[in-house]
């Protein structure tokens, strides 16, 4: 491009001439390059003029922040929208649904319940020991009377067992008896070693008076005189000795003997108990009564602590209901009701509340204030009433499945025309198997979907369908 720019200029190869100036050769090619230099260097000082911006472009990265920050909000506040003003419409045929209406009257106090009979006391059968099932003597059902043998097992090794452990004790025992007859002999043994140096003072004493005598008439030597002076001497100081040791002795026998006779008690229980072992392979009835729930055959092998039966005593019975875990803090031992018996109304009192819910509910047992009626058996089911408090009127709806899946927070309310039904918080107050107290929420007249909410727990209306 120089070099085309520099031909065009002067029309003339680029040679080399002497300057017209000071008389110097100089290059043509390097004035044309001086040239184009020049005129380039004139076109970038035009080009790199400072170019004036607007005071907005200034602050453009506050005006994109401000604009991202703008379009957040507005985001949000379209989503909030969206999901606050949409209402969860499900369409329903009303044939399947039930309405309910709101009424003024008494609401009972008082929660149905299904009794069932079953024994007042139960006496458990189980197996102290265990073993190989060798005889059966009765069967379940039968009418047993308290001691009488019920079945009998067979354990060798138990058998063994019992067996060592007896002749250990037995020789622990005769061990502690040999000690205490040793304690026994030495009492004696120094009873009788006082007894013989006193007697020997007074035969010595006696011997010596006659030997003085004799001794001055001189019939008697001096040697013999004082042989007997000095035993009786020796036999004096022996005797306080003696005394001491023995009373030393005597103490330590006094406090050896209770705890020897103590131990010998001990061994003797022990042994008794380790002899049972073995009468305990003989299970017999602990009461009288029926025996229930015992099915053994011979050579069975049951362990020990295993449930082989059990005895029903003749004791009379009680009733056993299983209530919703609702009522748990309202049921109360001492509270009465009644069970349906024979077309009658049988009263009934609460002696037992179990707190333990399971399954969603717990157990209370009830026994009868008057003479148990006759004809009931064991696991026979009744249907009765538990009172709870006392009667009183305000506003009434009827219970329905809808308290399953609500919990009595809302309901779905029908409105005038009765094609719609829409979501209402309320508050509900007490509730029987019937009715449900209203406390707020509802009023007089207004219909209620009373069927069961499992298709509504998320839609805030429902559309009733032909």
């Amino acid at each position: 491009m120089l070099r085309r720019l520099g031909l065009s200029a002067f029309g003339h190869s680029p040679h080399t001439s002497t300057s017209p100036i000071a008389g110097k050769p100089f290059s043509r090619m390097g004035f044309f390059c001086t040239e184009n230099r020049a005129i380039l260097w004139a076109m970038t000082d035009s080009m790199d003029r400072p170019v004036s911006r607007p005071k907005w472009w200034r602050s453009r990265r506050v005006l994109l922040k401000a604009t991202a920050g703008l379009s957040t909000v507005a985001l949000i506040a379209m989503a909030a929208t969206m999901v606050l003003g949409a209402r969860t419409t499900i369409r329903t045929p009303a044939a399947s649904l039930t309405v309910d209406v709101v009424r003024n009257d008494v609401f009972r106090d008082f929660v149905t319940l299904r009794a069932r009979v079953v024994p007042r006391d139960v006496v458990y059968l189980d197996a102290l020991e265990g073993g190989q099932v060798e005889d059966v003597f009765v069967q379940a059902g039968d009418l047993v009377t308290a001691g009488q043998p019920l079945l009998r097992f067979r354990n060798t090794t138990l058998e063994l067992e019992v067996l060592d452990r007896e002749g250990r004790l037995v020789e622990s025992i005769t061990q502690l008896q040999t000690y205490e007859k040793q304690l026994e002999d030495t009492r004696l043994a120094n009873e009788k070693a006082v007894a013989r140096i006193q007697y020997d003072i007074v035969r010595l004493q006696r011997l010596a008076e006659r030997r003085d005598a004799l001794l001055a008439k001189g019939y008697v030597s001096r040697d013999q005189h004082d042989a007997v002076h000095d035993e009786l001497a020796y036999n004096r100081r022996l005797l306080p000795l003696q005394m001491s040791a023995n009373r030393e002795q005597d103490e330590l026998r006094r406090q050896q003997v209770p705890q020897i006779k103590a131990e010998l008690e001990s061994l003797r229980e022990s042994l008794v108990i380790t002899r049972s072992k073995l009468q305990s392979l003989v299970v017999r009835a602990p009461v009288a009564g029926r025996l229930t729930e015992m099915d053994l055959k011979t050579g069975e092998i049951r362990e020990r602590g295993q449930r082989l039966g059990q005895i029903t005593p003749n004791t009379g019975l009680k009733l056993q209901a299983e209530i919703d875990q609702y009522y748990l803090e309202r049921i109360e031992v001492g509270q009465t009701g009644h069970v349906l018996i024979s077309g009658r109304n049988t009263p009934f009192r609460v002696v037992r509340v179990d707190p333990q819910v399971k399954d969603s509910t717990f157990k209370i047992e009830m026994v009868f204030d008057e003479p148990q009626p006759t004809g009931l058996l064991p696991g026979q089911a009744l249907e009765g009433r538990l009172t709870l408090g006392g009667d009183r009127a305000g506003l009434v709806l009827p219970a329905g499945p809808f308290l399953e899946r609500s919990g009595g927070d809302w309901v779905m309310v029908l409105d005038n025309s009765g094609h719609r039904a829409e979501r209402r918080r309320v508050r509900l107050g007490r509730r029987n198997a019937e009715q449900v107290e209203v406390l707020s929420g509802l009023a007089v007249g207004e219909r209620v979907l009373t069927s069961d909410y499992a298709s509504f727990e998320k839609v805030d209306q429902v559309i009733l369908t032909k």
